[in-house]
């Protein structure tokens, strides 16, 4: 396998497997975590220095999902496509790539649709229109997401649409980071921040796998309906091995 065949191969590992990340924490801080159940599963841990454990706020626990992602979008777009000669088991790695992608942002998406972005609304005096304008976001890229989840990583549309992903995507995160995070640092108190990352982590577990760019966004709709949808797209996901 090319050198490249093997990196796309390690992020595909490195998102499901258990991993030590240090996203912007403190010196001695140590995040561990492990995405669903098994290698499904999402655990986070943050250890100080001194080595009590404390609670992960929600800007660690977002930042974690944002590394990811990024690593993935660098991943990717770095990769053999097939225009460039790719063999089968470099094209068949960046389908796996893919799909790890669209499983984690559906993931991540849903979550900050139930707890983030309704917290932003209620503590930001400008908070509906900062929402309002993440949740437009994260529409359009449900459904670049849902397409570039069924394309072919030999098919011409694949590179197409995740060009327009791997663009819109780190606008998306540019903006939380830049824009609403900020705000939303002054607003919070510790507790309020580690209450809200929790509830995040805890969300993620029974999120769905897939974008579902049809089903309602509001964070009724997702708590009453995502884990039934979330089991759903889990026993597709086991049945074809989808993301692993």
């Amino acid at each position: 396998m090319s050198a490249t065949g093997r990196s796309c191969s390690a992020v595909v590992e490195s998102v499901n497997r258990p991993a030590t990340l240090n996203p912007g924490g403190g010196p001695g801080k140590v995040y561990r975590h492990a995405t669903g159940k098994g290698k499904g599963s999402h655990v986070t841990e943050v250890t100080t220095a001194h080595g009590e454990e404390v609670m992960p706020s929600v800007f660690d626990v977002l930042s974690r999902d944002h590394q990811e992602v990024k690593h993935l979008l660098s991943e990717l777009e770095s990769g053999p496509a097939a225009s460039a000669g790719a063999s089968p088991e470099q094209l068949a790695q960046r389908k796996k790539a893919a799909q790890v992608l669209v499983i984690e942002e559906s993931r991540h998406e849903a979550a900050e649709q139930m707890y983030f972005w309704p917290a932003v609304r209620e503590r930001l005096p400008d908070g509906s229109h900062l929402a309002d304008q993440a949740i437009s976001q994260e529409q359009e890229g449900k459904e670049v997401l849902d397409k570039l989840d069924q394309a072919d990583a030999g098919d011409g549309q694949f590179e197409s649409l995740l060009g327009e992903f791997i663009a819109a995507g780190r606008d998306h995160i540019a903006y939380e980071e830049n824009q609403v995070w900020p705000k939303m640092r002054a607003a919070l108190s510790k507790a309020e921040a580690d209450e809200l990352g929790s509830k995040i982590e805890q969300a993620k577990k029974t999120a769905p796998t897939r974008p579902h760019p049809k089903a309602p966004s509001s964070p009724g709709a997702q708590k009453s309906t995502g884990p039934a949808v979330a089991a759903a797209d889990k026993a597709r996901d086991a049945a074809t091995g989808r993301g692993r």
